[in-house]
């Protein structure tokens, strides 16, 4: 087994090594504002009732109307749409109306008011399951409670944020069989 030589690195940039999950899109609607963000990092909690914990900086436009309407979307978008993901990330829904900006279709949820997108692999309509770590930490745990997924291709070509602008397309799948 290969060894590696090792030296000391920022703690503050660990996270290029550990945020290999999907960039997500999440979009956001509370009294008739509606908006889109994209994030890099989440984590799943549980896996029956499903959950997912997010941290969502208070200075974001999405925040107060995730907070405030308890529910929100995650999308998972392709490969093809890596452009438009930086972009939505690096605007404020506060300055611009990103669904017509950046041309995106939308869609109703069936559970939650924020919209779906029509255009990307996965919709995951979401409630806020927990609110104890929102006021200290920003971080929003939610409960998925409708999946919508494209029925191909298995698996999508995505984007994987390491930070800097740095990101990482999906790669090769493969099953490592567990040992009985």
């Amino acid at each position: 087994m290969k060894k590696y030589s090792k030296k000391s690195y920022p703690v503050e940039d660990a996270r290029h090594f550990l945020e290999p999950t999907p960039t997500v899109l999440v979009t956001s609607a509370y009294k008739g504002e509606q908006n889109i963000m994209t994030m890099g990092w989440y984590t799943i909690m549980e896996f029956k009732p499903s959950l997912i914990g997010c941290m969502i900086s208070s200075g974001n436009h999405s925040f107060e109307l995730i907070r405030k309407s308890k529910e929100c979307v995650i999308i998972i978008p392709t490969l093809e749409l890596s452009q438009t993901v930086v972009a939505i990330g690096n605007c404020s829904g506060a300055d611009v109306d990103k669904f017509n900006e950046f041309d995106l279709d939308i869609k109703d949820g069936d559970l939650v008011k924020a919209p779906l997108l029509e255009n990307c692999f996965a919709n995951f309509e979401c409630r806020l399951y927990n609110n104890k770590l929102i006021k200290d930490f920003n971080f929003f745990i939610f409960e998925i409670v409708k999946a919508h997924v494209a029925t191909s291709p298995k698996y999508p070509k995505t984007i994987q944020y390491r930070g800097e602008s740095h990101f990482v397309e999906s790669g090769r799948n493969f099953i490592i069989p567990s040992s009985k």
